[in-house]
């Protein structure tokens, strides 16, 4: 996997020309609005208010059960709230199916993954293109992004290993061109040299203009390439604010829901 990402420097430059408004727009690309949403009678989000910056990266952390790719369905459009509204670049699209929203410019990199085990690499990417939107993402740029992919891209996807898997299915998200890319749990299930190698690539992405909404359970991981970070518990905020700003001891506290 070392040769997963190319060599490149993922300086704090980046970062800092977000933060000083180098990229982020003043106003909100995506707003998330006192949202309820859950499973039958199982509340997963309680009045829960998110709003990202276009150009901004915006880190979801949380334990197991916090709310966190619950969030990420609802402005995915894969499941309703039943309260609330998701506002997309000033347009409510609370209605809208999702593959409406991937075409408004919202696309999902899904938990597990979920690539076509049967279906080549090249095969896996080209079916995000679907409903592909104007922009810098093409097979060239994503083989460019990850030149693993490109050596892999006449395998089944089922012959590769899980961080094969997980870059193909973050470059599968980026065929669609997304101005809001979602990312739910990268490291999952991965050894931690490879998350940092998928990690490294983050900056590439937003470089060609792309926001980002990032879920992890990796909260070191998470706070790296984040310029805000929100902590869920049990489908509420309990803590949030400038990723270099927070201090670790309440982040942990909020984190695990201890009063402090």
């Amino acid at each position: 996997m070392s040769e997963l990402t190319n060599e490149h420097s993922r300086s704090a430059n980046a970062t800092d020309e977000r933060q000083r408004g180098g990229h982020v727009s003043s106003a909100p690309l995506l707003h998330v609005d006192d949202v309820d949403a859950g499973y039958g009678d199982v509340p997963a989000l309680r009045g829960l208010t998110v709003t990202v910056a276009e150009g901004e990266t915006l880190a979801v952390i949380g334990a197991n059960g916090a709310g966190k790719s619950t969030l990420l369905k609802t402005i995915a459009g894969v499941l309703r709230p039943t309260r609330g509204e998701v506002r997309f670049d000033g347009r409510v699209v609370t209605a809208l199916s999702a593959h409406q929203r991937v075409g408004s410019g919202i696309s999902l990199c899904p938990e597990g993954r979920r690539l076509f085990p049967s279906l080549t690499v090249e095969e896996n990417l080209q079916v995000g293109a679907y409903a592909r939107r104007p922009g810098p993402w093409d097979l060239p740029a994503v083989y460019e992004l990850f030149p693993l992919v490109a050596e892999r891209r006449a395998r089944p996807a089922a012959n590769l290993s899980g961080g094969e898997q997980q870059a193909v299915a973050i470059g599968r998200s980026l065929m669609a061109n997304p101005r809001l890319l979602l990312l739910d749990e990268v490291s999952l299930g991965l050894a931690p040299v490879i998350v940092r190698q998928l990690y490294a690539a983050l900056p590439r992405i937003t470089e060609q203009g792309t926001t980002v909404l990032v879920v992890e359970q990796d909260v070191h991981q998470a706070i790296s390439v984040a310029d805000r970070v929100q902590c869920l518990l049990e489908g509420r905020t309990v803590l949030e604010g400038a990723a270099d700003r927070i201090d670790p001891a309440e982040l942990a506290a909020a984190y695990f829901g201890v009063r402090r």
